[in-house]
């Protein structure tokens, strides 16, 4: 699945977290589920987060690319819109996702992009449109994750490590 890229991410976000005594970029990952499908972010920000992910490795029985496979890239990109959409005083937690399934991709990668439709106080909903590497749209997702605050008890930071995404 190859070295972790570092993920671009908006000066202010990074400069949010530095102030927390935290490097976000160098501790940022897909998640293990998200490492171990192949997923690598590549640009993260509240107002769009794109990521791609290779289809070997991640097909159902038929060969093509799996719609859960699908739901993971969605989730993982929309949850850390979320999260960013948040700030350090929020963890996103996901209650709802639908994925249409629009064609089936053999090979290759598919590259996801989040953008939100809804950004509010307590919740934040993103569509999610992935495509193959022809730009033929493979897939149209929506998450909406749920923003709850950080508890005192936990360091915002290490709140975000254990997050959904």
């Amino acid at each position: 699945m190859g070295e972790q890229q570092r993920v671009k991410f908006p000066q202010e976000i990074i400069d949010e977290y530095a102030a927390l005594g935290v490097d976000l970029p160098a501790l940022f990952s897909a998640g293990h589920l998200g490492t171990r499908m192949g997923v690598q972010i590549l640009e993260a920000g509240p107002e769009k987060v794109v990521g791609t992910m290779p289809v070997e490795g991640n097909t159902q029985p038929y060969g093509l690319l799996h719609g859960g496979a699908s739901a993971v890239l969605a989730e993982t990109l929309g949850s850390v819109g979320s999260m960013l959409h948040g700030g350090s005083s929020k963890i996103a937690v996901g209650v709802d996702l639908n994925c249409t399934h629009h064609r089936g991709v053999r090979s290759g990668l598919v590259t996801g992009v989040a953008t939100p439709v809804h950004r509010g106080r307590s919740t934040a909903t993103y569509e999610v449109v992935i495509s193959d590497e022809e730009g033929r749209r493979v897939c149209t997702a929506r998450l909406t994750c749920l923003l709850r605050d950080v508890k005192q008890s936990c360091p915002p930071w290490a709140a975000r490590v254990r997050s959904s995404y």
